[in-house]
C-alpha cells in the first residue's frame, strides 16, 4: 500500500472533520469528469450527501464553455492543508492543468467549509474566500445543508444563497 493509500485509510479511519466541498467541470464529459471526482473523494474523505448537478456560467473569463457545479458534504481525518493537497491530486490526476485559474478546466475542487474553521493562509483560506458572492457554489450547497451557518457570516447557507442572483445557475439533475 502507497503512503497516499495508508494516509487516504486513515483519513477515513478517523473522519473527524466536517467538510463542504465544491465541484465544476467545463471541459469535455463534464458529469463525467464530476462522477470520477466524486468517486475519488473517497480516497480521502468519506463522501455523505451529494447536490444535483447545476448548469452555470463561467465567471470572470467569459468566452469559455458553461459549468456542471454541484457540492458535497463528507467527513475526513485529514486536516485543512493535507486535505487540500489531496484535492489537488485527485484534480491533477483528472487532467488539471496547474496555475490555470479562472479558465476551462477538467475539474476543480473548493474547499468551502471545514467544520466552523476560519483560516487564512497563503495556500488555503476557510471559508472559502470568494463563496458568499458565487451562486454557483452557494445554490448546490443550500440543497444538501440549507441549516449550516456560514462561520464568518452568521447566515444559514439558505440564507445566504437566497440573497443573490441566482438566474444564471439552473438546475440540471441528478448525477
Amino acid at each position: 500500500m502507497s503512503e497516499g493509500s495508508n494516509q487516504a485509510a486513515d483519513a477515513q479511519a478517523t473522519a473527524s472533520h466536517r467538510i463542504f466541498l465544491g465541484l465544476g467541470s467545463n471541459l469535455g464529459d463534464r458529469d463525467a469528469n464530476l462522477r470520477a471526482a466524486v468517486d475519488r473523494l473517497g480516497e480521502c474523505m468519506q463522501v455523505g450527501r451529494v447536490s444535483s448537478v447545476y448548469e452555470t456560467e463561467p465567471l470572470l473569463v467569459a468566452d469559455q464553455p458553461l459549468f456542471h457545479n454541484l457540492a458535497c458534504a463528507g467527513t475526513t481525518g485529514l486536516e485543512p492543508l493535507p486535505l487540500l493537497h489531496a484535492l489537488k491530486r485527485i484534480e491533477s490526476d483528472l487532467g488539471r492543468v496547474p496555475g490555470l485559474r479562472y479558465g476551462p478546466r477538467q475539474i476543480d475542487i473548493d474547499i468551502l467549509l471545514f467544520d466552523d474553521l476560519i483560516l487564512s493562509t497563503p495556500e488555503l483560506t476557510v471559508p472559502h474566500s470568494a463563496m458568499l458572492e458565487r451562486a454557483f457554489a452557494l445554490v448546490p450547497l443550500a440543497e444538501i445543508a440549507p441549516d449550516l451557518r456560514h462561520p464568518i457570516a452568521r447566515r444559514t447557507i439558505a440564507e445566504l444563497a437566497s440573497r443573490l442572483d441566482a438566474s444564471g445557475v439552473r438546475l440540471v439533475g441528478a448525477l
